[in-house]
């Protein structure tokens, strides 16, 4: 079980840690562009081609993501309940406790630990997280009066979106890419988990801690609770095998990265937010073992 558990994390920690040291070192890494490539290109193909690939059912895919959405509901009312009850900002601590990382750490997780179908069902809790991110995470953060018609605009800007309904669809009516499509959108998709994982280790370089105390509070939360909540969902709707493995470890990843720039963006304590990034990714290294074991079965 210890060799299979670092099987799967040595991948996700050594990546990380080139991205870490790559920044450290002085050398360039256009995050920015790099973040902006994997949202618009190469994460739409990884969608597509992971589904097209895997032995996976509508029904299948369509279970976690409720399962997902039940969980980020749920930290939804526990988190204004804590908030309101310590004073907090919604806008700073919020979104924090409601998006994990299941982007970078997550996806590589789901399918080093799954293969394939894992791969693609973490990808339907990926995409329905980003989608809630767009929507509902902007709404907190934003107190400008934007609209709902600028919010719209905004997600629906996003490729990944009809990289999905594509995807879905497709799965649906049982069509199958034919093979050069294939080949072409698994290449480009391939580069997603490994970008993906370099990014969190150089926004690791660049970042650093502010309000620890506030920080490790939701750092704690974020993992702690919400593997807890994961565990209720998938009791509640009982989920099982790869189905209930792939909800407790999205649900268990740290806080996001996306969360800071959207932090930056709209001036919410940006130096907050990259605490509790930095925070929660430090401490799901040590939880991470943890976790895996828990969900294999071990």
């Amino acid at each position: 079980m210890l060799l299979e558990i670092f099987t799967i994390v040595a991948p996700v920690f050594g990546l990380a840690a080139v991205g870490y040291g790559w920044a450290r070192s002085g050398s360039d890494y256009p995050s920015e562009f790099i973040t902006r490539l994997i949202m618009n290109v190469a994460a739409p193909c990884l969608f597509v081609s992971a589904l097209d690939r895997a032995t996976v059912e509508a029904g299948d895919l369509g279970r976690v993501v409720v399962a997902a959405l039940t969980v980020l509901g749920a930290m939804l009312v526990l988190g204004l309940l804590l908030i309101r009850l310590l004073k907090l900002d919604p806008r700073v601590y919020l979104p924090p406790l409601l998006f994990p990382n299941n982007g970078n750490m997550g996806l590589s997780l789901c399918m080093f630990a799954f293969g394939d179908t894992g791969l693609a069902l973490g990808l339907g809790i990926f995409m329905a997280m980003t989608v809630s991110q767009f929507s509902l995470g902007i709404l907190i953060v934003d107190q400008s009066g934007g609209g709902v018609g600028t919010r719209l605009k905004e997600l629906l800007r996003q490729p990944i979106l009809y990289a999905a309904a594509f995807a879905v669809i497709s799965l649906v009516l049982g069509f199958k890419l034919p093979t050069w499509a294939a080949s072409t959108l698994g290449l480009m998709g391939g580069v997603t988990i490994p970008l993906m994982l370099m990014t969190l280790g150089v926004s690791l370089a660049r970042l650093s801690i502010g309000n620890l105390p506030r920080a490790l509070l939701v750092s704690g939360l974020r993992l702690g609770g919400g593997f807890l909540l994961g565990l209720a969902v998938v009791s509640l709707y009982g989920l099982e095998g790869t189905e209930r493995g792939i909800v407790l470890l999205q649900a268990a990843m740290p806080v996001a990265v996306f969360n800071y720039l959207l932090a930056i963006r709209y001036r919410q304590s940006p130096e907050d937010t990259a605490g509790m990034v930095v925070l929660s990714t430090l401490l799901s290294f040590l939880t991470l073992p943890l976790l895996l074991r828990f969900v294999l079965g071990g």
